[in-house]
């Protein structure tokens, strides 16, 4: 089973040193919010990417799935 992609919005915008500590994830602005992009191998790594926010102070305002990205398009 291939992993799931996935769209978080977070409140607000999360600093480059911030966005440092999710590297597996594509960072974008999209004021107000920030988007991050990336693949959720399993339930555990989504709760410990929820959970690494959280402790950061950061507001996760939605998460969905989203297809894979097309060649040239980065989402």
């Amino acid at each position: 089973m291939s992993p799931d992609r996935y769209e978080l919005r977070i409140e607000g915008r999360v600093s480059e040193d911030v966005s440092g500590d999710f590297a597996e994830f594509e960072v974008r602005e999209a004021p107000p919010e920030t988007l991050m992009y990336g693949e959720i191998v399993d339930d555990a790594h989504l709760h410990g990417v929820l959970a690494r926010l959280q402790d950061l102070g950061l507001r996760v305002t939605s998460f969905r799935t989203v297809p894979a990205p097309r060649d040239g398009d980065g989402r």
